[in-house]
């Protein structure tokens, strides 16, 4: 239809065009008359008109009536399965509420999606079945983020399949007994069932597009087969306002992702209220998505509106449709047939229309989320799509068939509890077999043994491979090299200087070579790879492009020149945190998605790793993702010149907040290459569900040969590098350092033997945060056993070996909370030094004296210590400040 402002000056010509185009998509089919409207246009355009751009449909279905593909199957059994699976959905939530402890839970997301995942069920989520080997799909089943808040309406089909038990219902949002079901998708919680957590908003959309990347990736690769496998993603139109539902929409049509398909559902609330009450949500994201190339479906109207469509010859309804807003919408839903009438069929044509029409005709107008037909037809026509992926956007009503209990109310996401009366309305729409004396318990209910609908679900159940979801972790495991395969890391490096990031790259190098591993590694990068030094791998390796590389690189002559390739093996993921992150996951969890382990090697400047990522980070650790992340350029004073946002002083303490990520912060080229080789042998040897964040720095220097039998206690956290050799000494001394601070620590343990007298130790805190956790475990144990002879944790027992004593002073590149964790297992006076502040642009010897963690500042700290303790005069402690040029009246760092 022509814009409302422009009046039509010829109406007579425009029919005839009309008729012309109709009369083209009758003969010649819908392309033909899409090409030809293009040529206008641009010859248009070239004549110097100039067009305005509409990236917005008509607000009615994209599939007309006549190209619907027919919804296959019983729809009576399909219904009446429905009806059960929403009635268990609310169920669950509203026993949960009705407990001790008001235990919360989501009801209408799950009504407002139930046809939308209803139809996924049974005509399009193929499970993992090796009946499918030799099918299009290959053996590894479609993967469906399901949207968090519908979690309950999922169980509750896994219980009238017979995966869940009512026992199982009965503990929603109770799991501690170890019998409950955790609140929203949690793989973590539940490794057999869940596939993907999705309920931190905004997640599910940036993993499901960098997950079918990823499958393309692996076919391009050979790695597994090419086949018509689908990514579904299932969200909320809410939802779509968090940055990363849309971030990286652009992507997949760019890569050609067809087998990735969005479905938005739009029921126009999100937990507050509309989510544009005074706009249309639906048209707005039409417009993104359809601006980014991707294939849009309206789902919009029910078959109920058809005929009233059909008659619409002069465009009132239509017009109707566009301008009415999603608030107004919401609220004619809220209230009854005889409002809709006088509110949306105002105007004596739109009145005429449904003259015809009873009131409870009216309220059977529905929306087209809640139409199995209309919505098989839009996954039919999604799944069969090529060259782009599609977004389905299917508007529904929040609280569907919940009536006054929430139905299109504001209150309706947090609506937990529902009166008898209220229950009585729902069960009869949903026509559930239910006693009034028994509604008051509202129990769970099972289709009945031998009914049609009972063996219609199981039919369907068997004919899609199995139900859904379901998490696999049987992949195979894979032997990881020797130790000794990184020999030339172990040895002295005499006065060859190179950083730790250096030696990441050469052990990175000797993995791609190995013959058992090589073919699964996975280096991603963002877009650094040249400032970590990796740009030898592009030659190598090759970048991974799904074009290959159609143009000649200006650096075509050199010998690392940039290299695109269909088959390459990097993913350079643009300067995109988060894009390489959902990468990253893609590839850490493949050995659950594809039964095929991969060993993904994430490098990314530390600064801009967890503190711009940490939610995905922590999802990573819900779905037990196995690889490596590296921190590079890593510690606040190491990357000198950089400034305030660019160093990291607080990682390592992000990376502490997830429970299965084991974190170093190594000094070594030979502990880099002892943490990486057992990280690999934990992951893919004895196929833990663990990851490793490793920090790496950009310093250079000479790195010392691996002490015979260091292995254990670089993996456990802290290692001794320096004994004292002084025969007579005033006093003694510990000194922990960790990254680049330990060569401080070092050169500080120099200074107080040869000006000061003291005999001063060194150790190597490889893991401050694995020395914390192996400390709370022993003190936790000795609580709870009183009774036997305490357990010493490994900081306690390296620190307090042999020989050693005095005051420990800890150093790190990081905040003072990073070695303060191990205080209460510190066995002696305890001081930390840290770089608490803001960071800031310098050289890295001003940098380090800026916040106090050079070796002066170590001495100066030592000597205090030991002062403290009465061991040497505080005029010693206080005359070594000025003699190493700390200023004790300078102020703090902190400098807030």
């Amino acid at each position: 239809m022509p814009d409302d402002h422009i009046r039509d000056p010829d109406p007579e010509e425009t029919r005839e065009w009309r008729q012309a185009l109709s009369s083209v998509i009758a003969a010649e089919g819908p392309a033909r008359a899409h090409f030809l409207l293009e040529t206008l246009v641009n010859d248009a355009r070239q004549a110097g008109a100039a067009l305005p751009h509409h990236a917005t449909t008509p607000y009615i279905n994209t599939i007309p009536v006549r190209l619907q593909q027919p919804s296959p199957g019983d729809h009576e059994c399909e219904a009446n399965i429905r009806s059960y699976v929403r009635w268990n959905a609310l169920a669950m939530v509203v026993r949960a509420n009705r407990k001790p402890g008001e235990l919360g839970g989501h009801i209408s997301s799950f009504a407002s999606a139930a046809v939308l995942y209803g139809v996924g069920f049974n005509h399009f989520f193929r499970a993992k079945n090796p009946a499918f080997a030799d099918a299009k799909i290959g053996p590894g089943g479609d993967l469906v983020y399901f949207q968090g808040h519908s979690a309950p309406g999922v169980y509750a089909r896994a219980f009238l399949e017979g995966r869940i038990s009512e026992k199982q219902l009965e503990n929603f949002r109770a799991e501690t007994g170890g019998e409950g079901l955790s609140s929203y998708p949690h793989p973590w919680l539940m490794p057999d069932f869940w596939q993907f957590p999705t309920v931190s908003m905004g997640l599910g959309p940036i993993m499901a597009i960098y997950q079918a990347r990823f499958l393309r990736y692996l076919e391009s690769r050979g790695l597994i087969p090419k086949s018509d496998r689908k990514v579904w993603a299932f969200m909320g139109d809410g939802e779509m306002d968090e940055p990363e539902s849309l971030g990286a929409i652009s992507l997949a049509p760019r890569e050609q992702l067809d087998n990735l398909i969005f479905v938005v559902n739009c029921n126009l609330q999100r937990l507050d209220g509309p989510v544009r009450g005074n706009g249309k949500i639906i048209q707005e994201l039409e417009s993104v998505f359809r601006g980014a190339g991707w294939n849009v479906i309206k789902v919009i109207w029910g078959s109920h509106w058809d005929p009233l469509l059909e008659r619409d010859d002069k465009g009132v309804l239509r017009k109707r449709m566009e301008e009415v807003l999603d608030g107004d919408y919401q609220t004619y839903r809220a209230n009854s047939g005889a409002y809709i009438r006088e509110h949306f069929f105002a105007g004596p044509e739109l009145r005429a229309m449904v003259s015809h029409m009873t009131d409870a005709d009216i309220w059977r107008l529905d929306r087209g989320g809640h139409d199995p037909h209309k919505v098989y037809a839009a996954y039919y026509s999604a799944f069969h799509h090529q060259g782009a992926p599609t977004v389905i956007l299917a508007k529904t009503i929040k609280g569907y068939k919940m009536g006054d209990a929430g139905e299109a109310r504001n209150i309706a996401h947090q609506q937990k509890k529902i009166s008898n009366e209220a229950l009585k309305r729902v069960r009869d729409r949903f026509r559930i077999s239910i006693p009034d004396e028994k509604l008051g318990e509202v129990p769970f209910c099972k289709l009945e043994p031998g009914s049609p609908a009972e063996k219609y679900l199981k039919e369907r159940v068997q004919a899609m491979g199995g139900g859904l979801p379901r998490r696999h972790s049987d992949a195979p495991a894979l032997k990881v090299p020797p130790l000794s395969a990184f020999s030339a890391l172990l040895e002295d490096s005499g006065k060859r200087e190179f950083s730790t990031t250096m030696a990441f790259v050469r052990i990175l190098n000797t993995l791609v070579r190995d013959k058992n591993l090589g073919e699964r590694v996975v280096p991603i990068v963002p877009d650094e790879s040249r400032t970590f030094g990796m740009e030898g791998m592009f030659r190598q390796l090759g970048i991974y492009s799904r074009l290959g590389q159609r143009y000649r690189p200006e650096d075509a002559d050199q010998l690392m020149y940039y290299r695109e390739d269909e088959k390459g093996r990097i993913l350079q993921e643009g300067i995109c945190e988060a894009g390489a992150m959902s990468s990253w996951i893609a590839a850490a969890t493949s050995y659950s998605a594809n039964g095929l382990p991969m060993i993904p090697f994430y490098i990314f400047y530390s600064m801009f790793g967890f503190q711009r990522i940490g939610d995905l980070a922590w999802a990573a650790g819900d779905m037990r993702a196995r690889g490596f992340l590296l921190g590079a350029t890593a510690g606040r004073t190491t990357l000198n010149g950089e400034g305030l946002q660019h160093e990291d002083g607080h990682s390592q303490l992000q990376a502490q907040l997830i429970p299965n990520c084991v974190s170093y912060d190594p000094a070594y080229a030979c502990e880099l290459a002892v943490i990486i080789r057992d990280g690999l042998r934990r992951m893919l040897e004895e196929r833990e569900d663990v990851f490793y964040y490793i920090t790496v720095m950009n310093e250079n220097y000479a790195h010392p040969a691996l002490p015979k039998g260091d292995e254990e206690n670089i993996l456990r956290g802290m290692r001794v590098a320096r004994r004292s050799g002084l025969k007579k000494a005033r006093a003694r001394a510990r000194l922990a350092g960790a990254g680049t601070i330990l060569r401080e620590c070092m050169a500080a343990a120099e200074i107080l033997e040869g000006e000061y007298g003291i005999a001063a130790d060194v150790f190597s805190a490889t893991s401050f945060n694995l020395l914390a956790r192996d400390g709370n475990d022993c003190a936790r144990w000795n609580m709870l056993h009183p009774d036997e002879k305490p357990r010493a944790s490994h900081a306690e027992r390296i620190l307090g070996g042999k020989g050693f004593g005095g005051p420990i002073v800890a150093a790190t590149d990081y905040i003072r909370a990073l070695p303060e964790q191990i205080r209460g297992f510190a066995p002696g006076h305890f001081v930390s030094l840290g770089t608490d502040g803001f960071g800031r642009s310098d050289t890295r010897a001003n940098l380090r004296r800026h916040f106090e963690v050079d070796r002066a500042m170590i001495v100066c700290a030592t000597l205090s210590a030991l002062a403290a303790e009465g061991e040497i005069p505080a005029k010693d402690a206080k005359d070594a400040l000025k003699k190493q040029g700390v200023n004790p009246d300078k102020a703090n760092p902190l400098g807030v």
